[in-house]
């Protein structure tokens, strides 16, 4: 079996309103997909969130990781990697370009998944057949007070989860503090909270301030209180609180992760498999942390990590975004995307490859180079 062709390029999918998390606001989300093709008429599909940067990483694709891979066996997953990272590693250790790499990579396994006419996460291990997922939400919009933020939590909870997310961090530690209040008070005392700063404190100690402040609120976790480069400062707030920082979703390479969990900087980490250079590496980041005893829990990309997560011992949640919500968007263009069942729980798609067909005619609608 050889690679005959490459494809990667940008799409653009429009959110119906503004939304914002502690330091940004969106209008859209894009995102590069990569196809990878061969002799034998298998093809394989990667994606990954672009950040207003998706046209830069199909480029990368296109443009400096096809030439590698024309010609090769996508089986090889291992030595392709590291013929991408390596041949790269001077432009490539991390960001945009590892994120073309991981497109690629998931596009290989999806090939390799295929041709073994095995489901990815029976490839992989086979662990769990489903994955505990919980709901993510909690943004701020410039109409949304308190008791939507509460509507909000209750819809979750309908659904059947007993797990649910909510962003921090763009108004006071008071301001904060009360809209915790309010989701603990609406979901009670036996359901799990998780909060969610996106990095946006500058120190350890008004990380420390704003974080004390919600603990009478029993929260599971707090993720990225401080941006993520600020590795110590990350670790003094973990060894501040008494409630665990988790952290992840924006790193890239085990060597990065080794790092969070050598210094205490996190105690549940959340690596991102179209971030962190792809299925290759994801296994590797999850096994190096399951030696510690450090839970799993990946950033968004549902539809994949469910399969990932089934795949491994030390899986923890699914992270979850409601389509209606209109936060993540990317169902948009999936075929069959998995969803929850009844009691939050995501059932592990039985088809050949990761499970995430593309809708063709929606990509072609959406797509924007």
């Amino acid at each position: 079996m050889q690679i005959t062709e490459v494809e990667s390029f940008p799409i653009k999918l429009p959110l119906e309103s503004p939304v914002s998390f502690s330091n940004r606001t969106l209008t859209y989300r894009d995102h590069a997909i990569t196809y990878v093709r061969t002799d034998t008429g298998h093809e394989g599909v990667g994606y990954s969130l672009g950040y207003e940067g998706a046209g830069l990483i199909a480029d990368a694709v296109e443009s400096l990781l096809e030439p590698i891979l024309v010609g090769e066996d996508p089986r090889d997953t291992e030595r392709l990697w590291h013929e991408m990272y390596e041949g790269n590693v001077q432009i490539g250790r991390t960001g945009l370009f590892l994120r073309a790499i991981s497109t690629v990579d998931i596009a290989l396994w999806d090939v390799k998944a295929k041709a073994a006419d095995m489901p990815l996460h029976k490839l992989l291990g086979g662990h769990s057949e489903s994955v505990p997922s919980y709901a993510s939400g909690g943004y701020y919009r410039d109409d949304k007070g308190h008791e939507a933020l509460r509507g909000e939590m209750r819809r979750y909870l309908d659904e059947g989860h007993d797990v649910v997310k909510m962003k921090v961090g763009r108004l006071s530690a008071a301001e904060e503090a009360e809209r915790v209040a309010a989701v603990r008070d609406e979901i009670g005392d036996e359901r799990t909270l998780l909060l969610d700063a996106n990095g946006v404190w500058g120190s350890t100690t008004e990380a420390l301030r704003n974080c004390r402040a919600f603990a009478p609120y029993d929260p599971y976790f707090i993720e990225e209180p401080v941006m993520i480069d600020r590795v110590d400062t990350m670790a003094e707030v973990n060894d501040g609180i008494e409630y665990p920082v988790a952290t992840g979703e924006l790193e890239g390479t085990r060597h990065n992760f080794a790092r969070l969990a050598d210094t205490g900087a996190a105690a549940i980490l959340q690596p991102d498999v179209t971030v962190c250079g792809g299925v290759t590496e994801w296994l590797k980041i999850a096994d190096h942390a399951s030696a510690y005893d450090i839970p799993i829990a990946p950033h968004y990309n549902w539809n994949i990590h469910a399969s990932l997560l089934g795949a491994i011992e030390n899986g923890l949640w699914v992270e979850y975004f409601y389509r209606d919500m209109d936060v993540k968007a990317f169902d948009d263009v999936v075929a069959d995307p998995v969803k929850p069942g009844d009691d939050g729980s995501i059932d592990l798609p039985d088809r050949p490859g990761h499970g995430v067909p593309l809708d063709k005619d929606a990509l072609q609608r959406f797509r924007d180079d």
